[in-house]
């Protein structure tokens, strides 16, 4: 068993997360989230999703990354095509 490092659960099931050199150990996908998750520059939400990055400022979508920042969010779009 080990130890979940947000909420201190030691639980038979916990995972381990290894990013950037670091490693993760959480009991629920809502802690790893809770620690990892980057949080959106205007609505303050968690970004589960991809996001969207405008000059290394993270936004959960487009719409946020227009409204929180008109002047370099402006080009912003959620999915571009492939």
């Amino acid at each position: 068993m080990a130890t979940c490092e947000v909420c201190g659960n030691d639980y038979a099931l916990s995972f381990e997360v290894h990013a950037q050199g670091a490693v993760h150990t959480f009991d629920s996908f809502e802690c790893a989230i809770t620690r990892m998750a980057p949080i959106c520059e205007h609505c303050e939400c968690r970004i589960v999703g991809h996001g969207v990055e405008v000059d290394r400022h993270w936004y959960c979508s487009a719409h946020c990354a227009r409204t929180g920042d008109p002047r370099r969010g402006r080009e912003a779009r959620d999915s571009v095509p492939v």
